[in-house]
């Protein structure tokens, strides 16, 4: 049982801080990684012996990892409302950077656009907003899709675990929501870029199975390794926030309303 030592104004102002910090993180680096999106490919193959095994990742994808950490961190602190709320104010503020970008195409001046690429020609002023532009709105409808379809299965998995394990064993609810989740995100996000936007740099060497494969395995490997790396970061960062915020995750984590609601649900 956590004892509220400050009064309770100077907590709220505390718990409402770091929810703020949390949602500052993920909110920016949502955005940031669906402006950068797919403007470059990493290629990190490496060589095993004799065999070459291709590792291609999205520029966009490095900031994707601190963004289910942070809902993990919202949803063990401060409950699944916050974080289902968290998630669509993201879609909003992604549809409002979309809203951006297409204005500010249809703002004059308007560039003499090259009928065969659909953008201005080379070394024009300017070229550089309609790539990043033509390249961010296939890329975020793709990513919105995956986005919400990931972001609220890595949320509801989360609580279910909690659930099923009475509040113990964070680890598995923090890699297992996380885990889950990401797979679903790497293949939807993959699967659409494709065949709604065909906005991936398509191998011609190789079958398109096999691209697809491998942005799909490639992608999910590098979150698969970052969730793993980020259990201890948020064991630890959930000790001290409890703490410091003087919450106890594992009571009364759902508001009554909550609570009735899920056991409406399993009725």
């Amino acid at each position: 049982m956590f004892s509220f030592k400050g009064s309770e104004s100077a907590l709220n102002v505390r718990r409402e801080s770091v929810f703020l910090v949390l949602a500052g993180i993920f909110l920016g680096s949502l955005t940031m990684l669906n402006i950068l999106g797919i403007t470059r490919f990493i290629d990190l193959s490496f060589t095993i012996g004799e065999t070459e095994i291709p590792f291609k990742l999205a520029v966009g994808i490095l900031a994707y990892p601190i963004t289910f950490l942070c809902t993990d961190f919202i949803s063990e602190l401060y409950g699944r409302r916050r974080a289902n709320l968290i998630v669509w104010i993201g879609l909003i503020l992604n549809l409002w950077v979309l809203f951006i970008l297409w204005l500010g195409g249809e703002l004059p001046p308007y560039p003499e656009i090259d009928p065969a690429t659909g953008l201005p020609p080379y070394e024009t002023h300017g070229r550089v907003f309609f790539e990043i532009r033509e390249l961010a709105f296939g890329a975020t409808a793709a990513s919105m899709i995956a986005y919400l379809t990931a972001q609220f299965c890595d949320v509801h998995i989360f609580h279910w675990l909690k659930r099923l394990t009475k509040g113990k064993h964070l680890w598995l609810r923090n890699n297992g929501s996380t885990l889950i989740s990401q797979l679903v995100d790497s293949i939807a996000v993959v699967l659409i870029t494709h065949y709604y936007a065909n906005a991936l740099p398509i191998d011609p060497e190789i079958s398109l199975f096999d691209n697809l494969t491998i942005f799909i395995i490639s992608g999910y490997v590098f979150k698969f390794v970052t969730a793993l790396v980020d259990t201890v970061p948020f064991y630890f960062g959930v000790k001290w926030l409890s703490n410091y915020l003087e919450i106890d995750p594992n009571e009364g984590y759902l508001d009554s309303e909550e609570e009735a609601n899920d056991s409406n649900d399993m009725n």
